[in-house]
């Protein structure tokens, strides 16, 4: 990181973890499912992960939520994905069933794991987890909804792509942008920043281990199977 002073921190980190973030975005699983070639189970396999993953993020919402270094990246109204994610499980599952029989992939434990372990000691740590993940969702998300609802008949915006609307959100680009504001304002030095940024590539690389377990249990070519 060159001269960390003079770039916003923002900036730095989107740059800093670019290579990581691509590698995510490209994996096998996701390029197969985005291409068409998994049916919606391999999406409600998908969306599965994501439970435990934003679980571990919102569980630490109320201990972080005072926290001077996480506590201004808390908002509850805007961006908390953890009932969204349930309805739309009961809708892929036909019910509530699949909170008994859900289990997490062993790469989606350790991702997990991890957040709940910086969450606990960490609070620029889990700063970075928070990054990755909600401004990802909101972002690239927004493709992954399209082709659920293109590809498996999901309402707009109804249920099975309700995690992908965030309806606290009225201007998704000016959030963004104060979001990015208090990365810049993140009141840590630069050696702690940078640390900040090892964290959001591992985060990537997490997310990216997930994929491959993903990869690995939903094959390819399956066809439209029911969820």
């Amino acid at each position: 990181m060159d001269a960390p002073g003079a770039t916003p921190f923002s900036t730095l980190i989107r740059t800093a973890s670019h290579e990581q973030h691509t590698e995510a975005e490209n994996s096998t699983f996701m390029s197969d499912m985005l291409g068409g070639k998994l049916g919606v189970a391999a999406y409600t396999r998908y969306t599965e992960q994501l439970w435990f993953v934003y679980r571990a993020l919102e569980d630490a919402v109320e201990r972080l939520a005072d926290d001077p270094t996480a506590g201004p990246f808390v908002r509850r109204h805007e961006l908390l994905r953890g009932s969204a994610l349930e309805r739309d499980l009961t809708h892929l599952h036909g019910g509530p069933g699949w909170r008994a029989t859900t289990r997490p992939l062993p790469a989606t434990a350790a991702y997990a794991a991890r957040i709940t372990e910086v969450a606990r000691s960490w609070p620029a740590g889990y700063v970075a987890h928070h990054y990755t993940r909600y401004l990802g969702d909101l972002s690239g998300g927004q493709i992954i909804r399209s082709t659920a609802e293109k590809t498996w008949g999901f309402a707009r915006k109804g249920d099975g792509v309700r995690f992908y609307v965030f309806t606290g959100i009225d201007n998704p680009a000016a959030f963004k942008r104060e979001y990015r504001t208090l990365l810049d304002a993140l009141p840590v030095d630069d050696l702690e920043k940078q640390r900040v940024v090892e964290e959001c590539k591992r985060a990537f690389a997490l997310n990216t281990a997930v994929f491959r377990d993903l990869g690995a249990t939903c094959g390819r070519d399956r066809g439209p199977l029911s969820a």
